[in-house]
């Protein structure tokens, strides 16, 4: 069995990167609905694939491809809400024999994502709604996985709904929050992260993050992530060059563009400063792929 410190390089723990995004890029989506769920009806060995050059580029937590398959999406898109069991079953065994296949002790997360939309606190929905949804999740994902990621939550209430669930799987939880792009340290929901930590009280958190926003916004908000007084902090950032207000997946993930200046190089500036500040945990969201992540293990073994 992995633990977190084993999964530990100079006292950071290396996650992967995007997968829907990588997976458009190789051809396995384009704009649907579904996005990265559609791969895995598809093309389910692209997904494994993925997940292989993740670790052989040096992540040590690979999250599962869990992120679009949400069963009111799959229904609503193509009718597709009576295979929802068996797409979340194929997306941990997809991990685990990535993990097999690469011989590397890694640790795999279970991705809860946003149920109504990335971005988007107002459609979170009340709590006894989305938490039995969450519930169903983390029941699915159970047998494949070694954590929780409770990740894009874009505001307190998503975010708990999320974590209660996963908690009751009595595995690891992380909470990790999509943040404004403005440098205002806050949610999209407009509230602090101390106000969203403090609605986590009583949860067993072991770390908390933020992620699918840029850079420049997890640089600014490390240390009120660090001041949550969770066991971890860190972040992983997305590339793209803006998200509108209002944004939907029906909009095409395309409309959001992608940053010239995060390359590898360019991205790991930012990590740099992330680490710098105390981040524990580093790795990348959409359109941050196998070569930035390779490129941060390689300073992480320089370092």
């Amino acid at each position: 069995m992995v633990s977190l410190d084993d999964a530990k390089q100079n006292g950071v723990i290396l996650l992967d990167g995007g997968m829907g995004q990588e997976l458009r890029k190789r051809g396995g989506t384009g704009d649907s609905s579904l996005w990265s769920a559609q791969v895995l009806l598809d093309q389910p060995s692209m997904v494994q694939e993925v997940h292989e050059d993740y670790i052989r580029a040096g992540a040590k937590v690979i999250t599962t491809n869990t992120y679009a398959t949400v069963k009111h999406r799959m229904q609503e898109t193509a009718g597709l809400g009576a295979r929802w069991s068996e797409v979340m079953t194929l997306a941990g065994q997809l991990a685990q024999r990535a993990r097999e296949a690469c011989g590397e002790k890694v640790l795999i997360a279970g991705s809860l994502p946003p149920l109504r939309g990335s971005y988007r606190p107002e459609l979170v929905g009340p709590y006894e709604e989305i938490e039995p949804i969450y519930r169903e999740h983390v029941e699915a994902l159970e047998p494949f996985v070694d954590l929780f990621v409770c990740e894009t939550m874009s505001s307190a209430a998503e975010a708990y709904a999320a974590a209660h669930a996963a908690a009751a799987s009595g595995k690891p939880v992380w909470v990790s929050w999509t943040l404004k792009d403005d440098g205002s340290k806050i949610l999209r929901s407009g509230e602090t992260i101390a106000e969203a930590w403090s609605a986590l009280a009583g949860l067993p958190i072991a770390a908390t993050l933020a992620n699918c926003c840029a850079p420049e916004s997890i640089s600014a908000a490390m240390t009120e992530l660090l001041g949550t007084g969770a066991q971890l902090a860190g972040g992983y950032a997305n590339g793209f060059s803006s998200i509108p207000e209002n944004w939907s997946i029906k909009d095409g993930v395309s409309k959001l563009g992608t940053r010239r200046d995060l390359d590898p190089d360019g991205y790991l500036k930012h990590v740099q400063d992330w680490r710098e500040a105390g981040a524990g945990i580093i790795g990348g969201c959409c359109e941050v792929g196998p070569a930035h992540i390779a490129r941060i293990s390689e300073a992480l073994k320089a370092a």
